[in-house]
């Protein structure tokens, strides 16, 4: 019977997904890798799938499609763009799989864009002709959905609103060598920075933050009536909200949808977030949906199914 893989690749483990061509999730496993630039890493990879596939009673020649997401651009011809948060040679793992897997089309997706797919496969955006999934989590990245079709880009830049420019007057240089982008205020290590920040400007003395990127901590300060930390959410809302308006002057879409980690706070800070969205967007947007993703950590490794599945069909067709 017919599988699909979709994996989801990060610096340290990958997640891999064994899925129905109608997209029901037979099973998941999360697997340790070391980076994956060489043959012995390639290695620990084709034996994770190889086990999952065998539980299933399955061989590799039942596996039709294998895709595989990366927190980088993707083109729309599949070309993988500069990586600079992940070690990984894309070349070398695809080589590796295609040995094992020699039937399966293979694909490439950034990973907000296979998070957008996973949720018009199998989450809340079912049925949504146009929607925009934002993730926020170390970075903000989103995937972009027009007309059923994810929107890519020439060069694989689609969907990069962690680097639309809200705040020209920042002194702080973003990762991506510009200042003032969206990712500075909106990800993870942006929320906490202004909570420390503001802290540091009333001369108060900050919730113990665990890490760069300890989000936890500063809502919990905020529903503990911290007030830098309200104004640390406030501004991750304001600057937000302007870059949603600004999208959706050019994509107009009928849905927001929040995922990654800064979103498992949507609850709290949700309403704030909508309220400063009505205030900048545009009058015949502003019926738009902000709702949180329905798929949690799981949404890129169904999209990276339903994207090499999609290109399994189509190459059926010609």
């Amino acid at each position: 019977m017919d599988k699909v893989l979709g994996i989801d690749i990060g610096g340290t483990s990958i997640k891999v997904g064994l899925f129905t061509p109608k997209g029901e999730l037979l099973e998941e496993r999360k697997i340790p890798t070391p980076a994956l630039i060489d043959d012995d890493a390639f290695a620990v990879v084709t034996s994770g799938l190889e086990k999952i596939v065998a539980a299933h009673d399955s061989t590799s020649d039942d596996v039709i499609a294998i895709g595989l997401d990366i927190p980088g651009p993707v083109a729309d011809d599949g070309t993988v763009g500069f990586l600079p948060n992940i070690q990984l040679d894309p070349e070398g793992l695809v080589h590796a799989i295609t040995a094992k897997y020699p039937h399966a089309s293979i694909a490439f997706v950034n990973d907000a864009n296979a998070a957008a797919l996973g949720e018009m496969w199998a989450g809340v955006a079912r049925g949504a002709s146009s929607f925009v999934l934002i993730a926020l989590g170390t970075g903000v990245g989103a995937g972009v959905v027009v007309n059923g079709r994810l929107v890519a880009g020439a060069f694989g830049a689609g969907g990069e609103i962690g680097h639309i420019t809200v705040n020209p007057s920042e002194t702080l240089t973003c990762g991506c060598g510009r200042k003032g982008c969206l990712e500075q205020y909106a990800s993870a290590t942006g929320i906490v920075r202004l909570y420390l920040e503001e802290c540091e400007r009333r001369g108060v003395t900050p919730v113990k933050v665990e890490h760069a990127t300890d989000t936890l901590s500063v809502f919990r300060a905020l529903a503990a009536g911290d007030d830098c930390a309200k104004i640390a959410i406030d501004q991750m809302c304001e600057y937000l909200a302007q870059a949603m308006a600004q999208v959706s002057c050019v994509v107009d879409p009928q849905m927001y949808l929040l995922g990654g980690g800064v979103a498992g706070a949507f609850a709290t800070f949700a309403p704030r977030l909508r309220e400063r969205f009505l205030v900048h967007a545009l009058p015949t947007c502003k019926n738009v949906a902000i709702e949180a993703a329905s798929l949690g950590n799981q949404a890129a490794m169904y999209g990276c199914a339903y994207e090499a599945l999609r290109l399994y069909d189509a190459s059926k067709k010609r």
